[in-house]
């Protein structure tokens, strides 16, 4: 078992997800570190259950709160994953034989697939998606951004592949992937508010129709049938809405719950 390297999830009211993902991480890491930032759904007692540290903290923003979350692991190389991502089978036999490089400004690029409730989507904005997930916390951390944090390391880290795919079930029902669009556009609208953007005419009525353009056709998201459409339509739905609300926050209107 790979013991070089600690798992590290943020999570809350995430138990359906940690259900089916704890026995696959415990598979090859012995720590398994999980920041809750304030579940009330069943996660604290089935973490009790597979013996598992559940570290408790306020929800900071995406970037912010997963670099505290890396300093509780006792490895210094971290793997950060969500609750609802797991290596296949060709992964975890590439983590189970990984061993920490001599040259520690090295970081891991793992390519993705993600899934519309059991089907695997090629194309379109989920299509072809590689992330830097596997990383020394000592040279490597998160930017700290609201919503779509990214790792920042230096130039001269090497940025090397492992075999395999992370296993990313993305939403399972229609009414979970409208509520994390709408949850998403109302961050990405406080992170542009924050940084001075504006809420343009063009902004919030052009970029919708191209955000569709470029996932459905240009990067063949049609390819993936009903999925696909589905797939564009939301994400251009949320372009649309975090526009909308951030042009609501410039006119000092308060975001809907």
């Amino acid at each position: 078992m790979g013991v070089g390297f600690s798992i590290v999830v943020i999570c809350k009211n995430d138990a359906a997800a940690l259900s089916a993902s704890l026995e696959t991480w415990l598979s090859i890491t012995k720590e398994v570190i999980l920041y809750d930032t304030g579940s009330t759904d069943e996660t604290q007692e089935l973490v009790k259950n597979w013996g598992v540290t559940l570290h408790r903290g306020e929800w900071e923003g995406f970037g912010r709160t997963k670099n505290k979350a890396s300093q509780l692991a006792s490895n210094d190389w971290i793997l950060s994953l969500d609750a609802d991502e797991v290596p296949d089978p060709i992964l975890i036999k590439s983590l189970l034989s990984w061993t920490p490089p001599h040259d520690k400004k090295v970081v891991y690029n793992l390519r993705f697939i993600n899934f519309y409730k059991n089907q695997p989507v090629r194309f379109g904005e989920w299509g072809w998606d590689f992330h830097v997930r596997l990383f020394n916390r000592n040279y490597v951390t998160w930017n700290e951004a609201m919503v779509h944090e990214k790792l920042q390391y230096p130039n001269e880290c090497k940025v090397l592949k492992l075999k395999g795919h992370v296993l990313h079930r993305t939403v399972s029902s229609l009414e979970e992937y409208k509520e994390k669009t709408i949850r998403y556009a109302k961050l990405s609208a406080k992170k542009y508010y924050s940084a001075q953007k504006k809420a343009s005419w063009i902004k919030l009525y052009l970029s919708p129709p191209f955000t569709f353009v470029l996932y459905y056709f240009i990067k063949l998201g049609f390819l993936d049938g009903k999925a696909g459409l589905l797939c564009a339509y939301m994400t251009t739905r949320y372009t649309y809405l975090k526009y909308r609300y951030l042009k609501k926050l410039q006119h000092n209107i308060a975001l809907p719950d």
